[in-house]
């Protein structure tokens, strides 16, 4: 299996950010097949409309053909996902690799993403196994799609508490009779409910956006949010920066103590243009900005630089124009930024 991949996509309308989610990531990287097994990509684009129901998962009147209206319970894209995972996960044979999973997020910044996210947001830390750092709990609705998701049927009941049948298993059993199934997707259960924080997103689940960064209708993505996500940009012209030559190596990575010491001043270069920005606090870095070791350039160029282009100095230039010593019309786009990423680092590592 594949570390997953949580990736956003980002650069100017028609760079085929799309294309290489479809072409490349998703068959190449993730081993995915479209044609055999397309329940293993969703796909969904956000927009101004769309909203936590639409990606978890909302109750829907439908009317039934005597007249009467009910109240069903339709999975959201996430949920969707999600449950796809989890099977594939369960159904795996011992000597075969997991199925991945691909959720796929055209025009992640056309939608308010930190309401659409909700609790979802605190599921995208992950550990360096690929499991979710921190669970959440999921409303009994939720957690009782997924389960019949997955292949749980609810057949009956015993002392008021669900029963369920599974794979071999025809008869009705509680769910915590199942418990050793469920251990493997890390659920744990107690009278047929999901006990405390235990919802995570596996290792097979990769998460994919794409973002205009020209696009004026956007929602803001706040710090936090950002974090949580690997960037790529991609330039009009196909254009890739230099390598990287900083570090120790001269390669263009950081070890641990090479990375910590490049934060430290690059905060003391962000606190003295403290009047430009709005917010200093949100907006100094910490040490597991970047959690890979070692930062790589790739992480300084997509992630860190475009944080500090996007979120920091997002309202005036000037601090990054005097830090590199050039003309405001030599530092018009991320793409002219992105490209200087050696001198960026060697000015900031100089700094007393």
């Amino acid at each position: 299996m594949n570390s997953p991949i949580q990736k956003i996509l980002f650069g100017s309308p028609g760079t085929g950010k799309s294309f290489k989610i479809d072409n490349e990531i998703i068959p190449k990287t993730l081993k995915i097949d479209k044609e055999k097994h397309p329940e293993n990509v969703i796909k969904t684009v956000f927009h101004p409309e769309y909203t936590y129901g639409d990606f978890v998962g909302k109750l829907m009147p439908l009317t039934t053909s005597d007249g009467k209206v009910e109240y069903k319970f339709y999975e959201g894209h996430f949920l969707k996902a999600l449950a796809q995972a989890y099977t594939n996960f369960l159904s795996k044979k011992e000597e075969e690799e997991v199925k991945n999973v691909a959720l796929v997020i055209d025009e992640i910044n056309r939608g308010n993403s930190s309401a659409i996210f909700g609790t979802i947001f605190q599921l995208l830390d992950r550990r360096e196994d690929g499991w979710s750092d921190y669970g959440i709990n999921l409303s009994d609705l939720e957690f009782q799609t997924i389960i019949g998701l997955i292949g749980f049927r609810r057949v009956g009941e015993e002392n008021k508490i669900p029963t369920y049948s599974y794979g071999k298993h025809t008869s009705g059993r509680k769910l915590e009779e199942y418990q050793e199934v469920l251990s493997k997707i890390n659920i744990k259960v107690e009278k047929s409910k999901v006990i405390g924080s235990s919802i995570l997103i596996p290792p097979n689940l990769s998460i994919l956006g794409t973002m205009n960064t020209s696009d004026n209708s956007i929602y803001f993505m706040d710090s936090a949010f950002k974090r949580r996500w690997d960037w790529e940009f991609i330039n009009w012209d196909k254009s890739v920066p230099p390598p990287g030559t900083y570090g120790g190596a001269k390669n263009g990575t950081f070890n641990k103590e090479e990375w910590l010491s490049f934060i430290r001043k690059l905060n003391i270069f962000i606190k003295k243009y403290h009047a430009f920005i709005r917010g200093i606090e949100d907006k100094q870095v910490g040490e597991y900005f970047i959690k890979e070791r070692p930062v790589t350039a790739e992480n300084i160029q997509n992630k860190l630089m475009f944080f500090l282009w996007d979120s920091v100095f997002h309202r005036d230039k000037r601090p990054l124009v005097e830090l590199l010593g050039v003309t405001r019309d030599e530092l018009v786009t991320f793409g002219d930024f992105t490209k200087r990423h050696n001198s960026f680092v060697e000015k900031i590592i100089n700094i007393n």
